[in-house]
C-alpha cells in the first residue's frame, strides 16, 4: 500500500477545522466534522476535484502556489505550514541527508560548565544525546531517561513529573510530527513510533491529530521526587556542526523556590554521584 502522507495530513486539518473558524456559514447535515472538501477547495481558491485528488493520494505534486494556499486555507501556523511543504515536496534541500548522534567535545564541554544550569542535547527522534550532570539529576525519575517521548508515554514516572502531562503529550507527538516529515525513511524513527502507538492509546491519538510542533522556548513545571515542583523556562539552540541536534537548556527564575530547589537537587545528585561528573561526562572521557 502506498502512504499517503499529504492525503492524510490534509484530511486531519480539515476535520479540525469548522466554518464558522473560516468566516464561513455552516449548512446542511454534516456527516463528518470539519469543513468539506468543497469549502477548502473555494477558501484555497482551486478546483474542488483538484483537492480532492490531493487527499486521495491521486495528485502528489502540487506547486508551491497550490500548497502555500492550502496552508493559508486551513490556518496552519509556521510549523504546520512548513511541514505541509515537506510533504508536498516544495522545501527543495530542507530534508538533511546525513545526521549523527555523535555530540561533539566542545559541546559537552560547554554544558559541563553550567553546573547550575541543566543542559541536555537531543536529536529530531527526541533521543538524549547528552546532558550535563543537573540534567540527569532533573531526569533522575527515569530509567533511562533516554528519549522524551518514551519517557513522557511509556514510563510510569512521567505522569507524575510532567506537571501539564497532556501539554508535554502534545507537544512530544508535534516533534515526532516535524521530525518524521523531514526525514520519513528512517527506519529508527519508525520503530519508535510503532512502539509508542502499539503501547500507548493516547499516544495513538495525538497522532493521528497530525498536529506539528518545532521547540522554540516556553515554560515546563515539573514534579521531582527529591526537591517537589519546579518552574522552569527553556530555549532551544541549533547545533549548527550538526543539523539535527538541538541544545535545550533549562532556567529558574533568579531567587525564585524553584531556584532554591534546582540547586538543592544539584547538591543532592553530587553526594549520591560522589565525584559531581553526569554519567555522560565520564562515558564521553
Amino acid at each position: 500500500m502506498i502512504d499517503n502522507h499529504l492525503g492524510e495530513f490534509l484530511r486531519a486539518h480539515r476535520a479540525a477545522l469548522r466554518p464558522q473558524d473560516v468566516g464561513m456559514a455552516g449548512y446542511g447535515v454534516r456527516r463528518v466534522a470539519g469543513l468539506r472538501r468543497e469549502e477548502v477547495a473555494v477558501l484555497a481558491g482551486m478546483n474542488a476535484d483538484y483537492y480532492a485528488r490531493l487527499e486521495q493520494g491521486r495528485e502528489r505534486r502540487p506547486s508551491a502556489q497550490v500548497v502555500d494556499a492550502l496552508g493559508r486555507a486551513l490556518r496552519l501556523d509556521a510549523d504546520a505550514h512548513a511541514h505541509l511543504r515537506q510533504l508536498a515536496g516544495t522545501s527543495p534541500g530542507s530534508r538533511v541527508a546525513h545526521t549523527t548522534d555523535r555530540v561533539g567535545p566542545g559541546l559537552r564541554r560547554l554544558m559541563d560548565a553550567w553546573p547550575g544550569t541543566p543542559a541536555f542535547v537531543i536529536n529530531r527522534k527526541l533521543d538524549v544525546l547528552a546532558a550535563n550532570a543537573l540534567a540527569e539529576a532533573l531526569h533522575s525519575p527515569f530509567e533511562p531517561a533516554d528519549n522524551l517521548a518514551r519517557m513522557i508515554f511509556l514510563d510510569p514516572a512521567g505522569r507524575r513529573f510532567y506537571v501539564r502531562w497532556s501539554c508535554a503529550a502534545q507537544a512530544a507527538v508535534g516533534h515526532l510530527r516535524q521530525a518524521a516529515g523531514l526525514d520519513p525513511d528512517s527506519l529508527r524513527l519508525g520503530a519508535l513510533l510503532s512502539a509508542l502507538g502499539e503501547r500507548s492509546a493516547e499516544f495513538a491519538r495525538l497522532w493521528n491529530t497530525h498536529a506539528v510542533r518545532g521547540k522554540t522556548q516556553d515554560a515546563k513545571q515539573f514534579l521531582h521526587p527529591d526537591v517537589g515542583p519546579l518552574t522552569l523556562t527553556y530555549q532551544t539552540f541549533d547545533v549548527r556542526d550538526a543539523p539535527g541536534q538541538q541544545l535545550i537548556v533549562y532556567q529558574a527564575e533568579s531567587g525564585s523556590p524553584s531556584a532554591q530547589a534546582l540547586g538543592l537537587l544539584g547538591s543532592v545528585h553530587a553526594t549520591h554521584d560522589g565525584t559531581g561528573c553526569g554519567r555522560w561526562s565520564r562515558s564521553s572521557g
